[in-house]
């Protein structure tokens, strides 16, 4: 078995690539939750709304859920969707006709 010298230029190389893999991680996943299902708290949090809000908007139908025993579960990408059909558009305040 021969033995392999390693150099510092060896390891700099190597955290760079390293670096350079988790920053495409970040990229790829950034502002999305880790998960799928998120809890009513989470929610909350995330769209910076009451419990209330949340609530009327169960009732309104516009935000979807699935309740498990007194659990309540969104999907994040019901949530994407909801935000990108409520988005005005920049000259929507101002349109008057």
């Amino acid at each position: 078995m021969s033995a392999e010298i390693i150099t510092t230029e060896d390891l700099r190389k190597f955290k760079n690539e390293i670096l350079q893999e988790f920053k495409k991680l970040l990229e790829e996943h950034q502002g999305q939750p880790p998960k799928k299902w998120l809890k009513s708290y989470e929610v909350r949090k995330l769209l910076g709304i009451s419990q209330g809000k949340l609530q009327n908007m169960r009732a309104r139908g516009t935000l979807p859920f699935t309740r498990i025993g007194a659990v309540i579960f969104y999907d994040y990408e019901d949530i994407r969707k909801m935000m990108e059909k409520n988005q005005e558009k920049k000259d929507a305040i101002f349109d008057y006709a």
